[in-house]
């Protein structure tokens, strides 16, 4: 999710289509931190971006860190321990790795041989020099009784401090992060957000931009700490890329004069594969990134690729309505052929949905699946105007499909338990889950927004770490949004943050943390809403605040 350029590039732009979610950021300017390439002046430290762990299985898990070389060489060899305590005295694998230019000095490396469930500490070493030490968890297999996740997304560098991520880093029950998409932004300084400057300043478009813009990312202060405490989950949205990326490009890409598009991409995920610690599972297929995970018995998490893969492109909103631009099923909207995921990556979905034994499924991606609209009406008055032909509400053929596979209409078992994880609209949401949700009548395939009838599976929707999201301090455009989508039992425009996720055999619980300010670092934070699905039930219910456990923590 993106916004308009608030400083004119060489090339001319127009407005999106999603100005309705976009507001500028504040107005608060730091001094730039030291770019990422080897300079005068450097630090003389060589793990100047810290460590990170991501991807977890029930014996391995992925450990990255990054060295930067005070003097020039060819290649690096960089050695690890992992052990059962902070203190590294209780070892259970060591090695080392190489790397050079060719990696940005990357290093990353699949430690296997761990036991499930159990958390691990680790650090890196080159020469005399240590890297910070890091902890970090397998997943559990067997009988689960209980899963506590931070889910996250939109962390934009421009737009304000990263204090969700400390927040989170200060939580030490969490079993993992899961990041939604949009971990960076590729806008250059003052395009989208003022409170900090971007490095390169300008929008990132070849190899060495994206890779120090995620240098940057990965020197903040806040991101670095988040990461030291917790395994990471990520998924990509489109800004890893650019804005409103699909298979064939992106809105905010231009064919010729900021290159190709197929370059670019190669370019962006090459940085991402070298920056994120993430699991590579397809090298000769870098844009299939979709993943699945099993935590024992309790759950399992499908990520899912939902841009560079597959997406046919975005079609565009005509019809006026006082909120914007809004669009009906009508058309090339309708066309079956157009989708998110193709072909492939459906049947993988599906396929995994009805195998799995879990008690809970979730689905982490990056759009929006309930439907939005800006006019309410049941399918059989016409469905309605909808708001953003960039979420699932541009691709409705496809996400019927989903929704056939959750049924079992389409002939195979159907599928219960069902949690989607969405990040990118910079807002909090809570909908149920329903093909038609202005139809009061669920004998009639519609959805009793008392009762919570009719609907097949639940979504979160989490607000965005630093994004901006809409000036709504009243609640009025909540409340209207809520009055023609009855579906939806939560909607805040306004507040930055994380959602907390804590799972049991008996429900699922979301809940809402919202940020005081983003425009400075800070540590207020509130509770703002909580929600539940109980198992069996497909519909939410309001909850009260859960209770963590007390876990490991490594000292700030």
């Amino acid at each position: 999710m993106g916004r308009p350029r608030q400083t004119p590039p060489a090339r001319p732009t127009g407005t999106s289509r999603r100005d309705f979610f976009k507001r500028s950021g504040s107005a608060v300017a730091l001094a730039a931190a030291v770019p990422a390439l080897v300079h005068a002046g450097a630090p003389k430290a060589e793990f100047q971006h810290g460590v990170a762990s991501g991807d977890p299985l029930a014996d391995r898990v992925m450990l990255w860190t990054r060295v930067t070389p005070l003097i020039a060489a060819d290649r690096l060899v960089v050695s690890y321990m992992v052990a059962r305590d902070p203190a590294l005295t209780d070892i259970v694998s060591t090695g080392t790795i190489k790397t050079d230019l060719a990696r940005d000095w990357t290093v990353k490396v699949d430690v296997d041989g761990l036991q499930p469930g159990t958390t691990y500490y680790y650090r890196f070493q080159y020469k005399k020099s240590l890297s910070p030490v890091g902890r970090t968890r397998t997943l559990p297999v067997g009988h689960v009784s209980q899963l506590r996740m931070a889910v996250v997304s939109c962390s934009n560098f421009a737009a304000g401090y990263f204090n969700a991520y400390r927040r989170i880093a200060e939580r030490s029950e969490l079993d993992l992060v899961i990041h939604l998409g949009d971990y960076l932004y590729e806008y250059g300084t003052g395009q989208y957000g003022n409170t900090r400057p971007c490095e390169p300043s300008h929008e990132i478009v070849t190899l060495l931009d994206y890779r120090q813009r995620h240098a940057q990312y990965k020197r903040d202060a806040d991101s670095q700490e988040m990461l030291r405490q917790h395994p990471l989950v990520a998924i990509w949205d489109d800004h890893e890329t650019a804005n409103d990326a699909w298979q064939g490009g992106a809105e905010n890409h231009q064919e010729g004069a900021e290159g190709v598009w197929a370059e670019r991409v190669a370019a962006a995920l090459q940085a991402y594969y070298e920056w994120m610690p993430v699991r590579e599972v397809r090298p000769k297929q870098p844009r299939r990134e979709n993943r699945r995970f099993t935590l024992g018995d309790l759950v399992d998490l499908f990520m899912l690729e939902e841009r560079l893969n597959a997406r046919s492109q975005q079609l565009k909103a005509t019809i006026e309505t006082p909120l914007g631009l809004a669009f009906a099923q009508t058309g090339e909207f309708t066309d079956p052929q157009r989708g998110l995921l193709g072909a492939k990556e459906e049947a993988w979905l599906t396929k995994g949905l009805r195998q799995s034994t879990a008690r809970w499924k979730l689905l982490g991606q990056g759009v929006m699946f309930a439907q939005l609209k800006a006019v309410g009406a049941s399918n059989a008055a016409g469905g309605g105007l909808f708001l953003n032909p960039d979420q699932w509400d541009g691709y409705q053929p496809a996400r019927d499909r989903l929704y056939s596979v959750i049924k079992g209409s389409d002939g195979g078992a159907p599928v219960g338990n069902l949690v989607v994880l969405t990040g990118d609209i910079h807002s909090s949401w809570a909908a149920d889950l329903t093909q038609d949700p202005n139809n009061p009548n669920p004998a009639a395939g519609g959805y009793d927004p008392v009762t919570g009838a009719g609907s097949l599976a639940v979504e979160f929707v989490g607000t965005s770490v630093s994004s901006p999201g809409v000036d709504d301090p009243s609640g009025t455009l909540a409340a209207y949004l809520r009055g023609q989508n009855p579906h939806f039992k939560y909607i805040d425009l306004n507040k930055r943050g994380y959602m907390l996720l804590d799972v049991t055999h008996e429900r699922v619980v979301g809940e809402w943390w919202h940020l005081e300010t983003v425009t400075a670092p800070d540590a207020g934070q509130t509770l703002a809403m909580a929600y539940q699905v109980e198992d069996g039930a497909a519909h939410l219910t309001p909850a009260g605040p859960t209770s963590a456990r007390r876990g490991p923590r490594l000292a700030p």
